[in-house]
């Protein structure tokens, strides 16, 4: 079976993600309109502006061909915005879409002169029927910018990798998310990693 990885392309670091995964040896397409959703099997929410990619979701009536793929069960990964997008609630500013039970903050690293690097561990193994390549720990070196922080976690969370003692990248079931930006560093490990969920929720072994 092919694999249709989606990349949604409204604003934010979306070319860097489809480079990504053609790197992990997987097309990737645009995903600029709602009715595209129906033909991928796992959609990427890019790291960028989160008020600006939620006013073009309202914009182009994306909210409930979204509701439709993530009650699916299709794999989401989101990055930075994307995680903020899909959070269950977004402090002092509501609720987001809730695909994930999280609570985050927007930008709670500071400005774009507070970015910074660190090698965090992520722990792969956790992750029950995931291929046997990722039943590993890793070092990956994470890129924070303008980063959101999640601030707290609902029970069913699995929290795969922390930096001072703060969750960093967590998963729920389909749904996996990182408040760095796993598209600007060399490491395919994410990347592949979320392809794996594709595969495992397609049945291709």
């Amino acid at each position: 079976m092919n694999l249709k990885i989606g990349v949604l392309s409204l604003q934010g670091a979306f070319k860097e993600h489809i480079i990504k995964l053609k790197e992990c040896g997987t097309d990737a397409t645009e995903i600029k309109f709602p009715g595209q959703l129906k033909y991928i099997d796992g959609l990427i929410i890019p790291g960028g502006e989160s008020t600006t990619i939620k006013k073009l979701l309202e914009k182009y009536s994306f909210k409930d061909e979204l509701d439709k793929f993530y009650k699916q069960g299709k794999p989401i990964l989101g990055t930075c915005a994307g995680l903020v997008l899909l959070a269950k609630n977004i402090k002092e500013e509501g609720k987001g879409f809730g695909y994930i039970d999280i609570n985050v903050k927007r930008n709670a690293y500071g400005r774009q002169v507070d970015s910074f690097e660190e090698f965090i561990e992520i722990d792969f193994s956790q992750n029950e029927k995931e291929l046997n390549e990722n039943k590993r720990k890793i070092k990956f070196k994470s890129i924070f910018i303008r980063a959101p922080k999640i601030i707290n976690t609902g029970k069913n969370i699995k929290i795969m990798a922390s930096l001072n003692n703060e969750a960093v990248l967590v998963r729920n079931h389909s749904v996996i998310a990182c408040t760095f930006h796993p598209e600007l560093t060399d490491d395919l490990s994410i990347h592949q990693y979320f392809k794996n969920m594709i595969k495992n929720y397609k049945g291709e072994n």
